[in-house]
């Protein structure tokens, strides 16, 4: 028997463009503990850590005299508290599907091939999400940040991941919009295709890949050479 494709995908920025959802969140907390605001291209460099650290980031980047209030623990705490209880609430408002996406999650459930997300989003935030927007059934397994012990860049996100889905690593590949996506799939010895405009600081020659795609239209060209190696 010829062992299945195994595809793993980013979510925020990959699968569906989660910022407009994220600043609001985002804003409403920065609002309420008496910090400045964001735009829709300041939170796309920010998004991809987990909501602790876009929070932290965010505060430091706007006033470096607010270091040591954002660093009192129950202060953060309750910073990250306020925003997934927000979060959770207006999850799906303005948030939508990358071009192409679920033209694309059909094809490849037609073409038998195993289908996955690895997110540094909290685990019942991302299958929430997933459920809203309408694309949870097409996928095996979802990993969020709190899945297991680590999360991307660390490698073993995404290889425990193909692990529970029975994959293996030389029958799999990577797709995501940024470097966690990237240096995780690098070390973790798989393919990484690329999203342009991704949520990132970094510049698109910064980050490791071995395809770049503006989205998912057409994508079943590159895919059709991993699925038939």
């Amino acid at each position: 028997m010829t062992q299945k494709l195994t595809i793993l995908f980013d979510l925020d920025g990959t699968l569906v463009d989660t910022a407009p959802d994220l600043l609001t969140a985002h804003n409403h907390v920065m609002k309420k503990f008496g910090y400045k605001t964001k735009n829709l291209d300041q939170i796309k460099d920010l998004v991809g850590k987990g909501a602790a650290l876009m929070l932290g980031r965010s505060v430091w980047g706007s006033a470096r005299k607010e270091l040591s209030k954002i660093d009192d623990k129950k202060i953060k705490d309750k910073m990250v508290k306020e925003f997934i209880d927000f979060y959770g609430k207006n999850i799906v408002v303005k948030s939508k599907l990358i071009n192409g996406v679920y033209s694309f999650l059909r094809w490849a459930n037609s073409n038998d091939i195993s289908m996955g997300v690895v997110t540094n989003k909290q685990e019942h935030l991302a299958v929430d999400l997933l459920k809203k927007i309408k694309i949870y059934d097409f996928f095996e397994y979802v990993a969020g940040r709190n899945t297991f012990e680590y999360c991307k860049p660390d490698p073993r996100h995404l290889t425990n991941t193909i692990e529970v889905m029975n994959g293996t690593i030389n029958k799999s590949l990577m797709i995501g919009d940024s470097e966690n996506d990237a240096d995780a799939a690098k070390s973790a010895g798989i393919p990484m295709i690329l999203l342009e405009d991704g949520y990132t600081e970094k510049k698109i020659e910064q980050i490791h890949n071995d395809h770049i795609i503006k989205d998912f239209v057409g994508l079943e060209k590159i895919i059709f050479k991993y699925l038939n190696d």
